[in-house]
């Protein structure tokens, strides 16, 4: 059973996966078809045609390695002039992709073509792909927050403390020495569901937390519900150094990764855990907070993929927060399924992750070099200012940027994502990232 839980879960990410890059060349497709751009070919994956159908004057294909997509629009660049590139293998490179772009100019359709666009429609279209992916993990992180929910502490109590112990002790026990917990004294039982504090309605327990915590000294009237039956008690709670946590009861750390300790105010009451529904905005802000997470990463990925290098060949630990390839996140896809977790919990992980994975897709494909939907983005916009310039100063418009010229970068690029996938894949292969603890 376990076993089939795992290959589930890696089947979950795989179509995750694979719908995530169609609906991103779908980003690009419908406002390629819509400028009149002529599109060639929508294929997901690469490698060998496994099946294909035409419908108008587009190829729509699956290809056998689902390792990303495309679409093959018409003119990416400039039809070729006759001034050569420099000589050697630049000069080969140069004029080879010149070539294919020739040929997916039809005749008599050379108004068609994608570098004829304006360059606000260029940008649209280059943009689309990415966005695409934006708005699936905003869609994504919206079920998980506001559909299922997100684990915090529920306003149902599942402990009461018998006496108060000091902050980070190894004590596990009472003494006859200790006082007795504030909730204690009041007569909170397991099982009881807070209504309200102070004559506040409390709907999480981090709303009843905020209230007990800022009320040290202060007698509070808690009503509880047990049984069906509304109960008033009185808790005076005392101060106490306590850990921080958030709202899933987790400690607060500082920017040095130490716990956060403050005197507050203490009842020694914990809740049962549960899913939350999130207000709808909370889908947003955790595609925000990732979209951040992931650009920071991006940003030192040389120094963590030298990490993830070091960690590999000599058998040490590997980052949590560092990059996976796709089989890293497929093989993680299956531990969580195959946990011995309630569906709801483990389905909940499995979104994040499909969030997440959308959400790198996004930020990624934004990097402005060639061949990533950035570069294009980055070629229409100095295309543009090159045209502002020409028009500010009244000379005649500059010809369309040839782009083809980057054919030597674009390869060292390729190149550099080609070593990364592979670096990654073998990382994933034989030291995977443990994330649970396994």
């Amino acid at each position: 059973m376990e076993i089939l839980l795992y290959v589930v879960g890696i089947l979950f990410m795989l179509v995750g996966l694979g719908v995530s890059i169609g609906l991103h060349e779908v980003g690009h497709l419908v406002p390629a078809k819509l400028f009149g751009v002529r599109v060639g070919q929508y294929m997901i994956g690469f490698g060998p045609r496994l099946w294909s159908r035409w419908i108008g004057e587009t190829e729509y294909g699956f290809k056998a390695l689902p390792l990303g997509g495309f679409i093959s629009m018409s003119g990416m660049y400039p039809a070729s002039s006759d001034d050569r590139p420099a000589g050697g293998v630049f000069r080969t490179l140069v004029q080879d992709a010149r070539t294919a772009n020739d040929e997916t100019i039809a005749a008599g359709e050379e108004d068609r073509v994608f570098y004829r666009l304006p360059v606000v429609k260029r940008i649209i279209v280059m943009l689309g792909g990415p966005v695409m992916n934006l708005v699936l993990a905003i869609v994504i992180f919206t079920v998980l927050a506001s559909g299922i929910g997100l684990q915090q502490g529920t306003t149902t109590i599942a402990s009461v403390s018998e006496c108060v112990l000091p902050a980070g002790t190894s004590q596990t026990e009472c003494a006859p020495g200790d006082p007795i917990a504030p909730a204690a004294e009041a007569g909170i039982e397991p099982g009881d569901v807070l209504v309200s504090i102070d004559g506040t309605p409390v709907s999480t327990f981090e709303e009843a937390t905020e209230i007990v915590q800022a009320s040290a000294g202060e007698t509070l009237d808690v009503v509880v519900d047990r049984d069906g039956e509304q109960v008033t008690l009185a808790v005076t709670p005392i101060a106490a150094e306590r850990t921080l946590t958030d709202a899933s009861g987790q400690p607060l750390v500082d920017e040095n990764g130490e716990e956060l300790v403050a005197e507050v105010g203490y009842v020694g009451m914990g809740s049962q855990m549960g899913f939350v529904p999130q207000p709808l905005s909370t889908g947003f802000e955790m595609t925000m907070e990732t979209a951040g997470r992931v650009t920071s990463m991006i940003a030192t990925l040389p120094v963590r993929l030298w990490d993830v290098a070091v960690s590999t060949f000599t058998g040490g630990e590997r980052d949590p927060e560092g990059p996976l390839s796709v089989v890293g996140v497929g093989r993680l896809a299956g531990e969580v399924a195959a946990t011995d977790a309630p569906v709801l919990n483990r389905f909940a992980v499995l979104l994040n992750l499909l969030g997440s994975l959308n959400v790198a897709l996004f930020v990624f494909n934004l990097i402005p070099l060639l061949p990533l939907d950035g570069g294009h983005i980055a070629v229409a916009i100095w295309d543009g200012i090159r045209r502002g310039w020409a028009k500010l100063f009244r000379r005649p418009p500059p010809a369309p940027i040839d782009a083809t010229r980057l054919v030597p970068l674009t390869v060292v690029v390729a190149t550099l994502l080609i070593a990364m996938g592979a670096l990654l894949l073998i990382a994933d292969l034989f030291n995977p990232v443990d994330l649970l603890g396994g």
